[in-house]
């Protein structure tokens, strides 16, 4: 069984930066696709960055505008969301998932998922 834990999420201010990390632990996180997702207030869960389990492949969300970079270690079984100048529209619960095999940006598609952490920006 695969469980994923978030920390990091806190309250800034716009133009501020936060960095998520995501902790996996029942199987080695090398074997299994790692992705973000957020939901914000009212709205749908959306796709926010995936990164494949070796060879470390990156794809963004284009409605992200650059401003993101998913990366992991797989030596420690973590990974992490950097976000930079934040804004309000970015206030959300971002959740950390998995999957095993390719990374896709479908959610329905990903097993496990963590509780999510809350991400909120002030203006």
């Amino acid at each position: 069984l695969v469980q994923l834990v978030e920390s990091g999420g806190d309250s800034v201010q716009a133009g501020g930066s936060l960095k998520l990390s995501c902790t996996v632990s029942g199987d080695k996180s090398s074997n299994l696709c790692l992705a973000w997702f957020r939901q914000a207030p009212g709205k749908a869960r959306e796709w926010v960055a995936h990164i494949s389990a070796t060879t470390e492949i990156t794809y963004y969300a284009p409605s992200m505008g650059g401003r993101f970079i998913i990366s992991r270690d797989n030596a420690k079984n973590m990974g992490f969301l950097q976000m930079i100048d934040l804004t309000p529209e970015d206030t959300a619960r971002y959740y950390c998932a998995a999957r095993a095999y390719s990374c896709i940006d479908d959610e329905k598609l990903y097993t496990w998922w963590g509780q999510g952490a809350q991400v909120t920006i002030s203006s």
